[in-house]
């Protein structure tokens, strides 16, 4: 993941502080709230990371048959990754 959990949760609380200032959003307890906003918001920017591990998985298993063909890492981790995102309706 390219953010850190404590600068995560620093945006869960400006968001959670601007939309309670602009009267849209109202909660009693604090803490949880912007402890689950993190909680979604890591989730969300780690979606990426889980779909390049799952990229290389399916690469790994097709190295043989991709040094046959003469194939690039490069370029198929491109293809299979494209492909995944269209299979998993995954918003990067």
């Amino acid at each position: 993941m390219r953010y850190q959990r404590e600068y995560v949760a620093y945006m869960a609380k400006q968001v959670l502080k601007r939309l309670g200032a602009a009267g849209l959003v109202q909660f009693d307890q604090a803490d949880y709230v912007t402890e689950v906003m993190t909680q979604v918001m890591l989730d969300e920017l780690s979606v990426e990371d889980r779909l390049n591990e799952d990229v290389r998985k399916i690469l790994e298993q097709h190295g043989e048959e991709m040094k046959q063909v003469g194939a690039s890492y490069e370029e198929m981790f491109k293809k299979v990754k494209k492909q995944l995102v269209r299979e998993r309706k995954v918003v990067l």
